[in-house]
């Protein structure tokens, strides 16, 4: 079997092992930095945050069940071994990296600046058809989730998807060095963490040091719509994705009904097949494609890939359409930059009925940010946008744009209060809504006022 053991962990790390010697070589499967969410075996990583430090959970972590710690103090009455490290944020890399390379399964990376989260989801659904798949929970993405998800893999997976987030340079070479993916997917290249970034080149830069963490004889599956990733040199073999002619695995024949299904078809030199995902968002069905590719490449047949795309069900936050009784309301507010945003507008003007959008800022956006939110205005106005709803100090550019591009109902608030007050006012029995902003604009708390109405 493979697993890790506290002395193991030791070595690893550079670490100095606390506790009996008997417990030296007791078995570690997996791994967690909240103790409410330990299982009996796992190891705890006790992190120090801006509010709270893992150091003073350990105690409960090793109630709950915990074999042993990851600490950079000692941990006063343990009731269990643990390892002392310098910093348990570089040392859980470090173990990540060293227990991903004892399997020989293949490995999924999926980046990019929009639909990461959804393509993960995905493509797992797809694999999951044939194999038992590890895949990214939520979008524990970043340099904590990325080794915690790899920690989780045990010898009956048979593949794994994991997604890789980045904010600034450097960022990714630190995930793929621990990944090391033997297809590595991305789907769009769009204005996010510009303030790090730069612009889209910087974007570009920043998501493909991954490439230089891939072994000879992996694979690049590639948005063919988004113009910098269809001319990259991935310097391997590489499969386009997308909706535009040229595409090695090209969506066609789009169709939505409502927001219970989106059926389409995707094309490629093995034929055409036609598919269905029972979800919300016309975006999927280009998303869908590149779950066709990697499918394919794992083999599966036609009814394999139609069943893992028929299992796919949205995770909170990402287009999460529910009917509340009184409206359909879309939950997309997890967070967002413009392409983002454009994608969710896009989506919403396919449906029929009264469309809402209450949108909030796009945060981490630079020099640009006035300019990026007054093109999401006019977009939604191109679109027929029924109603727009902003709140916050930069929306205001896109309330602006919208009511200078068409005549459509607006309204603006400077603030949450102001805009949970008047909901019940603006919003009509029988509208579709949708809400998204920047997770920094925290408007995940209209939600509960939303549903009420």
């Amino acid at each position: 079997m493979k697993y890790l053991t506290p002395q193991i962990i030791a070595e690893v790390t550079g670490g100095t092992y606390v506790g009996e010697e008997s417990s030296r070589n007791i078995q570690v499967q997996g791994a967690e930095r909240d103790n409410r969410d330990v299982k009996p075996g796992n190891l705890f990583v006790c992190i120090r945050g801006a509010r709270v430090d893992g150091h003073s959970f350990a105690g409960a972590a090793f109630e709950a069940g915990a074999a042993c710690c990851l600490a950079e103090e000692a941990i006063a009455d343990a009731k269990g071994p643990y390892v002392i490290v310098e910093s348990t944020l570089l040392s859980i890399r470090r173990l990540a990296e060293y227990y991903r390379s004892l399997f020989d399964i293949p490995f999924v990376g999926l980046t990019g600046s929009v639909g990461k989260t959804t393509c993960k989801e995905l493509v797992a659904a797809t694999l999951g058809a044939k194999l038992k798949v590890l895949k990214t929970p939520g979008n524990l993405n970043n340099d904590i989730g990325v080794p915690l998800t790899l920690l989780a893999i045990d010898e009956t997976h048979e593949a794994a998807v994991v997604e890789m987030g980045i904010s600034d340079f450097g960022d990714m070479s630190i995930l793929a060095q621990m990944v090391r993916p033997d297809i590595f997917v991305m789907t769009k290249i769009g204005y996010a963490h510009l303030d790090m970034l730069g612009d889209l080149n910087g974007v570009l830069k920043a998501k493909t040091e991954a490439f230089d963490y891939m072994k000879p004889g992996s694979l690049a599956v590639m948005n063919g719509d988004d113009d910098l990733l269809r001319t990259f040199d991935t310097r391997r073999k590489t499969i386009t994705f997308g909706l535009d002619e040229g595409n090695d695995f090209r969506t066609v024949n789009v169709r939505v009904e409502g927001t219970e299904a989106v059926l389409f078809d995707v094309l490629s030199d093995s034929g055409e097949l036609s598919l269905s995902i029972p979800s919300y968002g016309s975006h999927l069905a280009q998303l869908a494609s590149a779950a066709v590719a990697v499918g394919r490449v794992f083999g599966l047949t036609d009814e394999e890939i139609r069943r893992g795309l028929a299992s796919y069900s949205p995770i909170d936050g990402r287009s999460n359409a529910a009917d509340t009784g009184n409206i359909m309301l879309i939950d997309d507010c997890y967070n967002a930059n413009p392409t983002s945003v454009k994608a969710g507008l896009a989506s919403l003007s396919a449906l029929k009925g009264r469309r809402i959008a209450l949108l909030g800022d796009m945060l981490d956006l630079g020099e640009g940010s006035d300019d990026l939110h007054r093109e999401v205005g006019i977009f939604a106005a191109e679109r027929g946008i029924d109603v727009l709803i902003c709140c916050g100090e930069k929306a205001a550019f896109i309330y602006e744009s919208f009511k200078s591009a068409c005549d459509e109902e607006a309204v603006y608030f400077k603030s949450k209060p102001e805009l949970v007050a008047a909901l019940p006012e603006l919003i009509q029995k029988g509208d579709t809504v949708l809400v998204k902003a920047s997770l920094g604009m925290q408007f995940a708390e209209l939600l509960p006022t939303l549903r009420k109405i």
